[in-house]
């Protein structure tokens, strides 16, 4: 949402304001945008529009295309936005998000080539959902924004692609009958799960203790959620206390030791051990780039 305040994504010639990171191709516009608590408006823009809830859990309450949704936002939700729709937020608190303008152009060849009528295709208007293929797009996305774009247009584009797929056949009027995961964890479960999570990063949280934030058992909180994210929760906390320590290292406000502390780690090598790990850097070299 952080980026419906502003007009970036309507082909604006002017200078990005402070706290925006903007890349941009022919296809794809990005941005990481941070507002503060209030009222965020958004005019409406030609592209598809997807925000990405980076960090903390925030309440919100949105109104657009005649609908009103109410609810917390948590880490990795999703809002996809038809082109040419405005909508209303107020946020009860800072709010941060990856936001992608996807060209419609884009969507429509996908559509061509599954051999369907771009005319028929309509984008759905989405709040907080959760579409696990965009998040790990849009965080490779994040990634290669913020290390300069390394890959070049090509590999941007690609995931630009990817996408574009995604929403035809997921999240538009050509999407595919949806299936359910067999045996994964309901989605109010683990929405209730990660945003405790996100919430509880900075200090010592046992899986005990948030299976019980889902009124699971530990065994079987741990099956379902393998089953629903990929990967045991122990190795989630661990990379969102490495991802929420890299933003903070960028910002360069903080010491390192003491963002190690204030994101669960013992001690500034502790934390240098995990970032090598899961990024491939040190943490001065997070604060670097």
């Amino acid at each position: 949402m952080g980026a419906f305040s502003r007009s970036y994504l309507r082909d604006r010639t002017t200078e990005p304001i402070p706290n925006e990171t903007i890349g941009a191709t022919e296809n794809l516009r990005l941005s990481l945008i941070s507002d503060k608590a209030g009222l965020v408006e958004f005019l409406g823009s030609p592209r598809v529009v997807l925000s990405l809830h980076i960090g903390p859990s925030v309440a919100v309450d949105c109104r657009r295309a005649g609908q009103r949704h109410r609810g917390t936002t948590i880490h990795g939700d999703l809002e996809i936005i038809p082109p040419n729709l405005g909508g209303v937020w107020e946020i009860k608190s800072r709010d941060t998000a990856l936001v992608i303008g996807l060209k419609l152009r884009v969507l429509e060849r996908i559509v061509e080539e599954f051999g369907g009528d771009p005319q028929k295709l309509e984008v759905f208007n989405r709040f907080q959902a959760r579409d696990p293929q965009i998040e790990h797009i849009g965080w490779a996305l994040k990634a290669e924004m913020e290390n300069g774009y390394p890959s070049g247009r090509s590999y941007t584009d690609a995931l630009a692609t990817g996408l574009a797929t995604r929403i035809v056949r997921n999240h538009s009027s050509l999407a595919r009958p949806h299936r359910p995961m067999k045996a994964a964890m309901p989605g109010r479960k683990l929405k209730a799960v990660l945003g405790y999570i996100e919430d509880n990063l900075g200090r010592d949280v046992g899986l005990g203790e948030i299976a019980a934030a889902a009124g699971l058992s530990v065994s079987h909180f741990k099956t379902l959620f393998r089953k629903s994210l990929g990967m045991p929760p122990h190795q989630y906390l661990l990379r969102r206390r490495v991802e929420r320590a890299a933003m903070q290292l960028r910002s360069g406000r903080m010491p390192i030791g003491q963002i190690a502390l204030e994101n669960g780690f013992c001690h500034q090598s502790h934390l240098a051990l995990h970032t090598r790990r899961v990024l491939g850097l040190t943490p001065q070299e997070l604060r670097n780039t």
